[in-house]
């Protein structure tokens, strides 16, 4: 099923998945189609990276400045998120995995809260692998929020440094990102786990993220693989 064998994997892939749209609009669909699309090209890749015994896989699903897009669009992606954290819950527990929510809850309704932090309760003792969903996520804010949960617990100036400000991150037990791939050509992070991402390999991919397929994780881990990591050392 892979050709990743005995290849040095990576612990934790980091997904920018880029071009929903673009790839509807290349195909004459509803820019929603895209986002569908793109949907369950992620449920699949995911399951495939686990299979390849990769242990995290972040998405970036929903960022805080996706507000900004139209009402049609953002009630559309809240829908595919509560979908995949209720209707498919099922199937991804029974595969094994575990999922965790990294994002803020400014702006999120109720239900999807809800929603997610059951996800979170239901798949906790999984070990297959863990998706972490970056929903409504920033990684300015996510540091601002960690900066703000530090105050209100009273951490004082002395006691900071870089793994007092990791202990509060969201979902603080995801480390760092070995590899990040983006998706469609664009060759930024647009705000995407700035903290996990300070060492990272990246890799940029012209095609749209509904056209990733299996082949296009091997390559990426391959080229992981090959990769001499630094650490500033």
């Amino acid at each position: 099923m892979s050709d990743t064998n005995n290849q040095a994997l990576p612990n934790h892939i980091g997904l920018i998945l880029d071009g929903n749209r673009r790839w509807a609009r290349s195909k004459g669909l509803p820019t929603l189609e895209g986002h569908r699309r793109g949907y369950d090209i992620l449920k699949n890749i995911a399951e495939a990276a686990f299979d390849r015994g990769v242990s995290y896989v972040s998405a970036f699903i929903f960022s805080t400045e996706n507000w900004d897009r139209s009402k049609e669009e953002v009630s559309y992606l809240m829908n595919l998120a509560l979908k995949m954290v209720t209707r498919d819950l099922k199937d991804i527990n029974k595969k094994g995995i575990k999922v965790v929510w990294l994002g803020s809850q400014k702006e999120v309704s109720k239900k999807l809260i809800e929603a997610l932090k059951n996800a979170e309760e239901a798949t906790k003792n999984n070990t297959k692998g863990t998706l972490a969903l970056c929903f409504n996520y920033g990684g300015h804010r996510e540091i601002a929020e960690a900066v703000k949960r530090m105050m209100g617990d009273g951490v004082v100036a002395a006691e900071v440094d870089e793994s007092k400000i990791a202990d509060y991150l969201y979902a603080s037990d995801v480390p760092p990102i070995d590899i990040m791939v983006r998706t469609s050509g664009e060759q930024r992070i647009s705000n995407f786990m700035l903290w996990r991402m300070a060492y990272s390999e990246l890799m940029f991919m012209d095609k749209h993220w509904p056209d990733f397929t299996e082949q296009d994780l091997n390559n990426a881990i391959t080229e992981y693989s090959h990769r001499q990591r630094r650490f500033g050392g």
